[in-house]
């Protein structure tokens, strides 16, 4: 008997569900989605991943909490704190952390998200599945994984400020409206992240991701609703795909220097015949949110980022203040 390699091509069905093929359609790009997406959403990790994440001082989680509502948080740990023992099991040594909303979640045999991201090199790599937990934290057995572009990642550097098992005691900030602190946060922001869901055929997949532009990229209304423009990417449109059969999301926002978290759950939606006012240089499409409980959590993180270099690609995108700016 022959045996078959991990990561062999072998058929394997579409991993795409309707909301985001119905996205691919519109970008006229479904045809090359069916045939790539087998290929490179794989239900391992490939050894290239399982050696990136043991590298990594910071991952980004999304989970879903016991009302449906979608939340993503950012966990800090020494390099070492995530590794994969195998192909189908990522380990994350992490305690409980009551004060972060997303933390709900996380309770053995739900769903999970995790993006492992290196601002420092811009490497990405996203991967779904299902949460176990144990006594230094929880294992998570794949059900997706794949790659990601570097795109619209800005460089930063880091440095931890204190023991990442040190947990702040500040008391997180709850509440169902952004005050002016929070405005001025986003409206600052260059880099954010949203975690979003699909249920369908019996199972959940939960899904969490960056988004990135030049500062400014992300609009703050009067109404409270966040838009954010929809820059060129991987075409997978697993974020928008979920909004569009599902639209709960969570989005947060990081204070960098200050290692605060601005965590949001709420409502978003698909803006794909956008107002005329809505013209950001490099935008495709918009999409919008509106929170509906709002959580800010000051020094949530041990550890600061200071920006190395901008995405060249950011720079080539527009702000709500200068729509049409080019570097």
């Amino acid at each position: 008997m022959t045996d078959i390699a991990i990561g062999a091509d072998l058929p394997r069905p579409s991993p795409w569900h309707d909301g985001e093929v119905s996205l691919q359609r519109s970008a006229d790009v479904e045809g090359r989605m069916s045939e790539i997406g087998p290929k490179v959403i794989r239900n391992h990790l490939i050894d290239q991943h399982r050696e990136f994440y043991p590298l990594l001082p910071m991952v980004v989680l999304g989970a879903v909490d016991d009302d449906g509502d979608a939340w993503a948080t950012l966990r800090a740990g020494r390099p070492g704190f995530l590794q994969a023992a195998d192909p189908y099991h990522l380990g994350v040594t992490l305690a409980r952390e009551g004060a972060d909303p997303a933390d709900a979640g996380m309770e053995d045999g739900r769903e999970i998200a995790l993006l492992g991201i290196d601002l420092a090199t811009r490497r990405r790599n996203r991967l779904n599945g299902t949460l176990q937990r144990h006594a230094r934290g929880f294992d998570i057995t794949v059900d997706e994984s794949f790659g990601n572009c570097p795109k619209y990642i800005q460089a930063r550097s880091v440095s931890f400020i204190r023991d990442p098992a040190d947990v702040t005691d500040m008391p997180a900030i709850v509440s169902s409206a952004l005050d002016d602190t929070a405005r001025a946060l986003i409206s600052q922001a260059d880099t954010l992240f949203v975690a979003s869901y699909f249920e369908g055929k019996g199972k959940r997949r939960v899904d969490v991701s960056h988004r990135g532009g030049r500062a400014g990229f992300v609009r703050v209304g009067e109404d409270g609703w966040l838009t954010i423009p929809d820059f060129a990417g991987n075409r997978f449109f697993n974020t928008l795909g979920n909004i569009a059969l599902n639209r709960k999301a969570g989005v947060t926002f990081v204070d960098f220097a200050s290692g605060g978290l601005l965590q949001m759950t709420g409502d978003a939606e698909l803006m794909l015949d956008p107002a005329p006012d809505l013209s950001v240089n490099g935008a495709e499409r918009y999409w919008r949110f509106r929170p509906r409980i709002v959580a800010w959590r000051p020094e949530a993180l041990p550890i600061r980022y200071d920006m190395t270099d901008w995405s060249p690609f950011s720079l080539a995108t527009g702000t709500w203040e200068n729509p049409d700016f080019r570097s």
